[in-house]
């Protein structure tokens, strides 16, 4: 994947494509290329991600798995292709799922700070 003007490019991170231009309650993302699928899915580990939303806009998350209330995806601000700001988020994780060669991750609600 080429670098993007709007958001960084890691070769240590996963592709994440998700299915809007931000993430909300509901919303779908398809991390991609992990070497296991099945057992990601099923025991998440930490892992660093490379968001592309739906306008091409790609920015860093990180999966953390470590808290006591389940999986977590941490999303520092970014802007969308229309200019539209959004602020830094974690999100909780509502489900993990493998489909095909890929995980999906459905985002619960927001996490407490």
């Amino acid at each position: 994947m080429p670098p993007s003007p709007t958001g960084p490019s890691d070769a240590d991170a996963f592709l994440a494509v998700c299915s809007h231009t931000h993430l909300f309650p509901g919303a779908r993302c398809r991390i991609q290329a992990l070497p296991d699928p099945p057992a990601f899915a099923a025991n998440p580990l930490p892992v660093e991600l490379l968001l592309r939303f739906c306008d091409d806009v790609v920015t860093a998350a990180e999966l953390q798995t470590e808290g006591p209330t389940g999986p977590l995806l941490a999303v520092p601000a970014y802007t969308t292709a229309a200019g539209t700001p959004i602020g830094s988020r974690t999100w909780s994780i509502r489900e993990l799922a493998q489909r095909g060669d890929e995980v999906e991750v459905t985002i619960g609600g927001r996490a407490a700070a």
